[in-house]
């Protein structure tokens, strides 16, 4: 079946093949959060991506198997109700933003610094910090040998714009600065995004809006 990434609370997992890497999308109440299972084709090692809520859910998706780790993309408490059973769970290790670390109940094992390859199995991401919605939320790139990158990008970037930075012109200033830099200047347009929330994108479908976001400020 073709991939979407359109998942609804309640329903089931989306799953994106790629040739090493398979992504599932699911999406949890109660604030329609996604959160992501990586899992290395050639290991069968799993990466989960945003511990959001409903432990249950996660842990049905995450299977017999197990994941070797876990990564928060920042430190909003909708990005990790879950992260405490999960871990609990799984014994996975936990990652997030140096910054943001402070901010999660759930102590961080390793806090990721801008720049930083991340790694589940053979297929390694390298992590980008971005400022503005929170002081250290980071993004995770997959840059696929056998195509074009996918890019997971918690509350950074959605469909329509950046994250929430609360009509603080110099937080909103920052993260369109980070995100510009890091995303839209270093990748092509076929480039995927998996966002925290919603539906997915492209850089190429959100390219054209750039001045309009800059205008409005958000």
């Amino acid at each position: 079946m073709t991939y979407s990434g359109a998942v609804r609370v309640g329903g089931p997992a989306d799953v994106h093949e790629l040739t090493d890497l398979m992504i599932s999308k699911v999406a949890v109440g109660p604030m329609d959060n996604n959160a992501y299972l990586l899992r290395c084709r050639a290991t069968g090692e799993q990466m989960l991506i945003d511990a959001a809520n409903e432990p249950r859910t996660l842990l049905r998706l995450i299977g017999d198997d197990g994941i070797a780790s876990v990564v928060t993309t920042h430190r909003h408490p909708d990005h990790w109700q879950a992260l405490p059973e999960v871990v609990a769970a799984t014994g996975a290790r936990t990652y997030a933003g140096r910054y943001d670390a402070e901010g999660i109940e759930v102590p961080t094992d390793v806090p990721v610094e801008d720049g930083d390859t991340l790694r589940v199995g053979r297929v390694e991401l390298t992590a980008r910090h971005m400022v503005g919605h929170t002081p250290g939320s980071i993004v995770l790139i997959y840059d696929d040998p056998h195509g074009h990158p996918h890019v997971f990008t918690g509350d950074c970037l959605f469909p329509g714009g950046v994250g929430n930075t609360r009509k603080d012109a110099d937080a909103f200033a920052s993260l369109i600065a980070d995100v510009e830099a890091k995303l839209f200047d270093a990748l092509p347009d076929e480039t995927w995004i998996y966002p925290g929330h919603g539906k997915d994108t492209t850089l190429g479908d959100e390219r054209p809006h750039l001045p309009e976001w800059h205008e409005r400020g958000w």
